[in-house]
């Protein structure tokens, strides 16, 4: 029986060829992105889930409000915190501190060997391996990070440090880790690398009893409530029952007893579990934004519904050219259920043929949008839950596809469909309800789509072209080793400066544009009294102003002194002092510092436009500057002048791995995020806008050719072909129109949330809307048009002979 039933679906998908082809390529495409879709979500949520007791796993963060200065959230907390959790809270079975480092220096002192700079490195506590079980090759859990200079090493280090070496055998060995202070360790335990995906990158892990002298702890800034730092997290493990809110509950009174309620600022603590570490700030950088995520899953599932929403649109309008096979089938004893598993099993062999043609199309699709993958992302096509999806989502896609045209088909009665009464005049018809709706669904997806993509794009350009308040052409930059001795950095500036290619360089603590943010007290003298606010603060030398291209509106831009500073007008707006000139010589409170103003420059964006401009304050503190920017001269050639930067930057730090970087790519990191939105929902319109072409062709091109002898007749009447395409065309009008009504709200909500992240933005440009609608409408008309000219082309003595 089965083989029957694929014989006859067989062959009548042979029989209809351009209706084989539509659904085939509309639902291999829907499928091929729904399995990449598939693959990306089960991979991003796979980080850290083998963990024991993950789901009880919290990380603690920090928000600091500072009231007119903004919200600030931050992964770390303050280091006291992770001293007094589990006694000032109950529920807490254990708790893990970590604090990471960067650019830290390995060396083995007894072959006086160094390895470089590693960001792998991190102090840890002993309970972090309660938390997290590791399985460990020597040395053991309990012990191994209690007494302060001791460390454990992974079996990748354990191969890099000491080749050849098995891991007893280099238990007691040393190694320096350098950062800001040398720290011997003895190395107590090796662990095994984990084979999962995990966040927890660390290869390297000293004992935090380490961090001993007073100067260690404050430099870290473990010592004090009010210093919070990403770098000092903090894990628990809580028992059974809780949950984040109810830890985020129990932190409460935390805050009211270690905090003085009168402060600029106010500080809160919540519990994020360890499922959504992967989503925010972690470790490992090789993560996906859970808003992006979201959207590729609610796209996955619109093409996939367009392409469904095609198959029963084509087959419940083709259903009346089957009507006489299922009159006869019901006239010799077949019965309902037969014919629904007949044409389910025409429906199952189609989704099946465009499940093969699809995981063809899901390679394609992988290499094509390669950068919008996580870093490690691979499909494991032999993986259980693959194997599981080859064999459960075609069937599930027959059912859902398949049911109702099905049912519609078997529906008929045999009486009538072998006389080809199946409707009567002017009796209302669900299939054609539902044709027209499907379509209206379609069209309306495409509009969407349009307007989203249109205004994302016409936002991003009109972020690309606002003036930045500096000048970031032919800037390069590179990081300076951390704590890097000062007259090394002068050495270093004083060279480069020197080139012929190079106009300037310049040390400071951050890029003139970047992520980094540091925000302060500021206090000066107003009045009678003193006006406090918050700035934000940027450490420079006297290069800085001159080599980003700030304009200078007062006073002089060469810092010489640690007291002396340089403002922003936003500065001058929020102490109300007039002018920039006025502005010279006042003396500003900043740090518990007296600083005085030499200088006023320009507002310029140091960071994204979708934030105002801060008050801001210039000062120099030459010991943390961690930023070296160069400015070349004029037709230089770029490449020959990155690799003479790059040699002398060698020449005086031989110990480090240096690449200089364009600091205008560095600003256009910022809209990363947004342009992947924008060229997802690109590629998603074009997918959209090409299934329901292929949908409204089928369709058109039936509906069409039923109404061949009526085109005729009105040929022989003396109707014009205009005529007879605005008699025809009038129907999808209409329903472009509806469309266009359904799309404007779900675009107009999601553009004007999205436009609402930007300070910098255009005005809502309902123009676009309009013209989407049109384009739309276009095309419709074009497909139908098409098919209108030929129909009408026809003899009207061949096509009414039968007459």
């Amino acid at each position: 029986m089965l083989t029957n039933y694929l014989k006859i679906a067989f062959r009548n998908l042979s029989r209809n060829k351009m209706r084989s082809v539509i659904h085939v390529l509309g639902l291999s495409i829907g499928i091929a992105i729904c399995f990449l879709i598939y693959n990306v979500v089960n991979y991003s949520n796979s980080f850290d889930t083998f963990h024991p007791d993950a789901d009880r796993i919290f990380r603690i963060t920090t928000l600091t409000d500072w009231g007119e200065g903004g919200n600030y959230p931050n992964s770390g907390t303050p280091g006291p915190l992770g001293e007094v959790i589990d006694t000032d809270l109950s529920g807490i079975e254990a708790k893990g501190r970590l604090y990471t480092l960067y650019q830290t220096l390995v060396a083995d002192p007894e072959n006086q060997k160094s390895f470089g700079r590693s960001d792998l490195v991190t102090f840890a506590d002993p309970g972090f391996f309660e938390i997290f079980p590791r399985k460990w090759l020597a040395g053991n859990s309990a012990s191994a990070l209690e007494l302060p200079n001791t460390a454990v090493i992974s079996e990748t280090s354990l191969h890099k440090y000491f080749p050849g070496s098995q891991p007893q055998d280099v238990l007691g060995r040393e190694l320096i880790f350098v950062d800001t202070d040398s720290f011997p360790a003895q190395i107590t335990g090796v662990i095994e690398d984990y084979k999962q995906n995990t966040d927890f990158i660390f290869q390297d892990f000293i004992s935090f009893a380490s961090i001993a002298t007073e100067e260690q702890k404050e430099w870290f800034g473990i010592h004090l409530w009010g210093s919070v730092n990403s770098s000092s997290q903090l894990f628990v493990k809580a028992s059974e029952g809780k949950t984040k809110d109810s830890l985020g509950e129990d932190l409460k009174p935390v805050v009211s007893k270690y905090f003085e309620k009168e402060t600029e600022y106010a500080t809160s603590f919540f519990a994020e579990p360890l499922s959504e570490m992967h989503f925010s700030q972690n470790y490992s950088n090789d993560q996906v934004s859970k808003v992006f995520l979201n959207g590729l899953i609610f796209i996955g599932f619109i093409i996939l519904i367009l392409a469904a929403l095609n198959f029963i649109n084509l087959e419940t309008a083709q259903a009346i050219n089957r009507s006489k096979e299922v009159g006869i089938r019901k006239t010799i004893g077949g019965s309902r259920s037969e014919l629904i598993f007949q044409f389910l099993s025409e429906t199952l062999l189609l989704v099946v043929l465009s499940s093969a043609i699809g995981m063809i199309l899901v390679e394609g699709l992988h290499i094509l949008f390669a950068p919008y993958f996580p870093t490690n992302f691979r499909i494991e096509y032999t993986s259980i839950l693959n194997l599981g999806f080859y064999l459960a989502f075609p069937v599930l896609l027959a059912l859902m596809t398949g049911i109702y045209p099905a049912l519609v088909l078997s529906g008929y009665q045999a009486q009538q469909a072998l006389k080809g009464e199946l409707q009567k005049a002017g009796k209302f018809s669900l299939g054609a309800f539902l044709r027209k709706n499907l379509t209206v669904l379609q069209f309306a997806t495409s509009i969407a789509f349009i307007i989203l993509v249109v205004v994302l794009q016409a936002q991003l350009r009109f972020v690309s072209s606002q003036p930045l308040g500096f000048d970031k052409e032919a800037v390069l930059h590179t990081s300076l080793p951390f704590m890097s001795d000062p007259n090394d950095m002068l050495l270093l500036q004083s060279r480069l400066s020197q080139e012929s290619s190079v106009k300037g360089a310049s040390l400071s603590g951050s890029l003139v544009s970047s992520t980094s943010l540091w925000t302060s007290d500021a206090a000066i003298a107003r009045d009678s009294a003193d006006f406090e606010f918050f700035v934000q603060v940027m450490n420079v030398d006297s290069a800085f102003v001159g080599v980003n291209g700030i304009p200078l509106l007062a006073g002089t831009d060469k810092i010489k002194s640690s007291d002396e500073i340089l403002v922003n007008r936003s500065f001058l707006n929020t102490t109300e002092i007039a002018t920039p000139n006025e502005a010279i010589g006042q003396e500003v409170r900043h740090a518990d510092q007296q600083f005085r103003i030499i200088g006023v420059i320009d507002d310029f964006h140091s960071r994204t436009l979708r934030e105002d401009i801060r008050p801001m304050l210039m000062k120099t503190e030459p010991t943390y500057f961690q930023t070296i920017s160069v400015k070349l001269q004029s037709d230089q050639n770029l490449s020959i002048a990155k690799e003479n930067l790059e040699r002398i930057y060698a020449s005086i730090y031989p110990e480090e791995q240096v690449s200089f970087a364009f600091l205008d790519a560095e600003i256009d990191k910022f809209y990363r995020e947004d342009i992947k939105i924008r060229n997802v929902l690109g590629f998603a319109c074009g997918l959209a806008i090409l299934i329901s072409c292929m949908g409204l062709f089928g369709l058109s091109s039936f509906t069409i050719a039923q109404r061949t002898k009526e085109i005729s007749i009105r040929k022989v009447l003396g109707a014009s072909f205009q005529q007879i395409l605005i008699l025809i065309s009038r129907e999808y009008v209409i329903l472009v129109g509806v469309s266009f009504l359904l799309a404007i709200y779900p675009a107009y909500y999601f553009l004007n949330d999205w436009l609402g992240g930007f300070h910098n933005r255009i005005d809502m440009p309902y123009i676009i809307y309009l013209l989407s609608g049109f384009g739309v409408l276009a095309i419709c008309l074009l497909i139908v048009g098409v098919h209108s000219y030929v129909a009408s082309s026809n003899n009207p003595a061949k096509v009414l002979k039968s007459e």
